[in-house]
């Protein structure tokens, strides 16, 4: 029996989840679930999956939420969180959250031996190498939920790590991939929140925009597979039915296809080590005869440099980077910043950053809050 808490159940990656859940039926159970302040919809899913315990991080839509619902347990803030990531009853952990917010919940339900679904980038973005050292001590699976981290952990499946040559990540290259230089200048909120393939939240999906999602994927990569940044390659593939490919040394190529859909991902994280019929209809070629693949522009789209710039120079810079691009990102949703000032900033930031040893949670915090505040003022 999986018996599953969602950290961050009311965003794209949580409703989906519980719709895998919904179609998977019997031997799944949902013990705990956690917002932001989305109530509405978690009261749904509550009265429809009946969870353990519930956690709302704000905590007025806590109280407001315990008068609807007098029956159901309802925490609220980081301890609330961290109750659902580490309820007794669960033996696997949907990491959702979007943000480095869910770093601590998700290194707490490592501590605990839960094993974890990963769809937060920032986890080891920020906190890599001694995340994983947790995994490692604690001896928990960490299965990747992003679709192209999945594809390299389904490609990788009865392969031996040594023998891999390259790791291929591949972008869609996103809404603005064609554009000119001229034209990027011009970019709006409403054009950015626009992707072509996928259907994702606003922070994901402005990251996409400009390339950053796919620099966190190359630093995710690194950790989740122990490889060198320097194995890990980005193609821009804009029908994104390739989701990543694993290159080994004899010079085969396994990649994983499939409709750009996370419900695929996230059925494998649920179901792993085994696989059961999906959701979606077969997949039809006839449909997909072009399949095309280009190097990225790291000139008009900066983003990705800095993030591979960051995971080579390690330390701080990675933590740092994601910290300040979060903020310029939301500064950008509300329109304080254009487009090209999210890179621009960044650049500016990161140029001017000086590196420190990470040897515990309280330094990541202490340096991501840091990077914010200088984020918020340039």
């Amino acid at each position: 029996m999986k018996k599953i808490s969602i950290l961050g159940s009311t965003g794209s990656i949580g409703t989906s989840t519980l719709e895998v859940v919904r179609h998977l039926g019997e031997g799944y159970e949902v013990i705990a679930l956690s917002t932001r302040q989305n109530i509405d919809l978690l009261e749904q899913q509550i009265k429809e999956f009946r969870p353990k315990i519930v956690s709302v991080s704000d905590p007025q839509k806590a109280q407001e939420l315990q008068k609807r619902l007098p029956s159901q347990e309802i925490l609220t803030g980081i301890e609330g969180a961290i109750a659902v990531a580490t309820h007794p009853e669960t033996n696997l952990v949907i990491s959702a959250m979007s943000g480095v917010i869910g770093l601590q919940p998700t290194v707490e339900a490592i501590r605990a031996g839960k094993n974890i679904g990963l769809a937060n980038k920032e986890v080891l973005v920020s906190g890599g190498e001694f995340v994983m050292s947790l995994v490692k001590k604690h001896n928990v699976q960490l299965i990747p939920i992003d679709s192209e981290h999945s594809a390299i952990f389904q490609c990788l499946v009865g392969e031996d790590s040594q023998n891999i040559r390259r790791l291929i990540l591949t972008a869609s290259g996103g809404p603005f991939r064609d554009c000119t230089a001229t034209q990027l200048e011009q970019v709006t909120v409403e054009q950015a929140l626009k992707h072509p393939n996928w259907s994702m939240g606003a922070k994901v999906t402005i990251d996409s925009s400009t390339l950053m999602n796919k620099g966190l994927e190359v630093i995710e990569a690194r950790w989740l597979f122990d490889i060198p940044s320097d194995q890990i390659q980005v193609v821009i593939h804009p029908q994104s039915i390739i989701h990543s490919m694993v290159e080994f040394n004899d010079g085969s190529i396994k990649a994983q296809l499939s409709e750009p859909s996370m419900l695929i991902p996230i059925q494998y994280a649920l179901t792993y080590p085994q696989r059961k019929p999906g959701i979606l209809p077969p997949f039809d070629f006839l449909q997909s005869e072009v399949l095309q693949f280009h190097l990225p522009d790291t000139v008009k789209f900066p983003c990705l440099a800095l993030a591979l710039n960051a995971l080579k120079a390690g330390g701080s810079f990675p933590c740092t980077m994601n910290a300040a691009n979060e903020v310029l990102v939301d500064r950008f949703l509300q329109g304080q910043i254009g487009w090209m000032g999210i890179g621009n900033k960044l650049e500016q930031l990161m140029s001017r950053h000086s590196s420190v040893n990470i040897g515990s949670i309280k330094d990541l915090f202490d340096i991501d809050q840091a990077a914010r505040e200088e984020a918020a003022t340039i």
